[in-house]
């Protein structure tokens, strides 16, 4: 049976036993080593001077020179007294040469008990085969780390998916693609990061564990804080901690920190993910629009090289100005219903009848119109799309607009179908904000779990002041999965939630 056998649940009882021979040879091995005084695991460093990439990226530098490297054994061929084998580094990989008259009869009796997956140390000379390949002419070798369990020979397609979220770890080695998708992941929140600081903006911190669940309409987590005797909720927003510091003084803040909404999962949402908000001061939405569409191309074209992305098989271009609409507008271009001309909540429901849109006793005008945004709208934005003027009913922390009250300051950017931030002309009437969470309270009490609690201690810091203020939160993983053409928020969160198997 092949080394490379897959790590799965065995289908055959006949297939059970083949693995359980394989992993007791592995066993057997490692106790050879022990009683020989070669226990892998007792060592505890090794020099490496260089990495792969470095070596193929710029071979003329480095050819013939001894390099010293570490790295897993993926792939071998035995050729009696020669052997190549690749192995692999977390730059890449690259061809090992190994010789007994050049390592020694004792290395190369070790070397030939080695297995795929093992973590070796080498030093050799750099070289190219005759076949042209770049390669490490290898002089000295040892066992790093022993690989008790047979990487899989495939991990790719439908019925591994399940095992390559659950074992992130044997992803990772076996497919160099998925690595990759991760490292542009730090690659493009770096880019934030450098996008904001130049713009003079403040990375700071603030408490994942709230008092009060608001910032947004969604269901939170619940933890017990024991000394306090207090029930405390895992933050679903960083927005009105952030806000308090601009009453405090700072004119522009930002964070990029993880948030925990207790909702469904599917290929857009995952229980905690990451978040980018930021506030400034003394500017309105459109201010943060211009920021938000700056941003984006800017990160694009940073960390891809084009602002020209492919997305699931539909080309995206970053680089033209994003189309601005208002939610009415919208909604009148793909039902040619105008919610300008409604006026009031029985009008809105026989549109909604007429539609087949279905609503509850509770929605007012504003949210009958956002039902069907979602039901015929959504989906039509597929190139940047910035959605404004949301009604009041579901914006409980924008600013109005003045020529139109019962509608907000407010954007949210769509890309391919799917939100990718939300953002405000910050509401800084501490009256009106009381209102609003009052109304919050009245659904909550009807039995809404995403409407958000009354926060004192934010109207208090309303009532000191807040400057006229822009905010905006940015989902990381989805702007991520559309940076690196992934399907689901799984495919770009290193550990994303997964359902016990046991359950």
């Amino acid at each position: 049976m092949s080394e490379n056998m897959e790590n799965q649940v065995p289908q055959t009882e006949e297939s059970a036993q083949e693995l359980s021979e394989v992993l007791q040879v592995r066993r057997n091995k490692l106790s050879a080593l022990r009683e020989n005084d070669m226990d892998p695991y007792t060592v505890t460093k090794y020099d490496v001077s260089i990495h792969s990439d470095e070596i193929i990226n710029h071979f003329e530098e480095h050819e013939n020179q001894t390099v010293s490297m570490a790295g897993r054994i993926m792939g071998r061929r035995d050729m009696g007294k020669a052997s190549f084998f690749d192995m692999a580094d977390s730059t890449g990989r690259i061809q090992v040469y190994m010789k007994v008259n050049l390592v020694g009869e004792e290395t190369y009796e070790q070397f030939k008990k080695w297995d795929i997956g093992d973590i070796v140390g080498i030093e050799g000379e750099v070289f190219r085969t005759r076949h042209g390949e770049i390669s490490i002419r290898c002089q000295k070798a040892m066992l790093l780390s022993k690989s008790l369990l047979p990487l899989p020979e495939k991990f790719h397609g439908l019925k591994d998916t399940d095992l390559r979220y659950r074992q992130r770890y044997v992803d990772l080695i076996v497919n160099p693609e998925v690595k990759d998708t991760f490292v542009k992941r730090s690659q493009i929140i770096k880019e934030i990061r450098a996008y904001l600081d130049e713009k003079g903006f403040l990375e700071v911190e603030t408490p994942v564990l709230h008092t009060v669940a608001g910032g947004a309409a969604a269901r939170p987590f619940i933890t017990h804080h024991n000394t306090l005797d207090l029930d405390m909720y895992l933050r679903i927003a960083l927005e009105l901690h952030l806000k308090r510091l601009i009453v405090g003084g700072f004119d522009k803040v930002y964070e990029i920190g993880r948030v925990f909404r207790n909702e469904g999962m599917d290929t857009k949402h995952n229980p905690e993910f990451t978040e980018l908000e930021l506030y400034q001061a003394y500017t309105d939405y459109e201010g943060i629009m211009n920021l938000t569409e700056d941003l984006i191309r800017h990160v694009a074209q940073k960390v891809l090289g084009t602002t020209l992305v492919n997305y699931c098989g539909t080309e995206i271009d970053l680089g033209k100005p994003f189309e601005r609409i208002s939610m009415v507008d919208c909604v009148k271009k793909h039902t040619g219903v105008d919610f300008d001309r409604i006026n009031t909540l029985e009008e809105a429901r026989a549109a909604a009848k007429e539609h087949h849109v279905q609503y509850e006793e509770r929605h007012l005008k504003g949210d009958i119109l956002n039902l069907f945004f979602d039901e015929f709208c959504e989906e039509h934005l597929i190139q940047p799309t910035f959605m404004t003027e949301h009604p009041v009913e579901i914006s409980p922390l924008s600013k109005r607009k003045k020529d139109k009250p019962g509608y907000t300051e407010r954007f949210e950017l769509f890309i391919g179908g799917r939100e990718y931030a939300n953002a405000f002309s910050e509401l800084n009437d501490p009256i009106d904000q009381r209102e609003r969470f009052e109304h919050q309270m009245e659904l909550k009490a009807a039995g809404d779990e995403e409407a958000t609690d009354m926060d004192t201690d934010f109207l208090t810091a309303l009532e000191y002041g807040l400057p006229p203020t822009g905010g905006l939160g940015i989902g990381v993983d989805r702007l991520v999965m559309l940076l690196t053409n992934s399907a689901s928020i799984r495919d770009v969160l290193l550990f994303p939630t997964m359902k016990p198997l046991d359950k």
